[in-house]
């Protein structure tokens, strides 16, 4: 993974980091704008440099990372970490978020099995409770 040049098409290097499964992956969410470079939105073909910073927003997730090196080739996940660094502040804010999530989802417990013939008319004769 050594840099080949001084600068990398951004979805290459988003793919080669590891952010994205595929480049088209990585070049859909470049072009709905969920990724910004310095700063400002960009295209999938802009060139990363050394030194950039990236604002990535996959799912509910948002990373801002620091470009460190560059790479266009896919490789181990421990080669593709030492390619950026988040900072501090992104990890806590996702970390926060995370048990937020967590703790959102506490409240909710699924069903057993699926509701029985009983259970659906009795479903349908309420309607729609939240409405109330």
């Amino acid at each position: 993974m050594e840099a080949i040049s001084e600068s990398v098409r951004l979805d290459v290097w988003l793919w080669a980091a590891r952010f994205f499964k595929t480049r088209s992956l990585a070049k859909s969410v470049i072009e709905a704008g969920r990724v910004e470079v310095n700063g400002a939105s960009a295209k999938p073909s802009r060139a990363v440099r050394v030194g950039d910073v990236l604002h990535i927003a996959r799912g509910e997730d948002r990373y801002e990372i620091a470009v460190l090196a560059l790479s266009d080739q896919r490789g181990p996940a421990s080669v593709a970490q030492t390619l950026y660094r988040e900072s501090d502040e992104s990890r806590q804010a996702r970390a926060a978020a995370a048990e937020r999530r967590r703790l959102e989802a506490t409240g909710y417990a699924k069903p057993a099995t699926k509701p029985d013939k009983r259970a659906r008319r009795l479903i349908r004769a309420l309607g729609d409770i939240d409405s109330l």
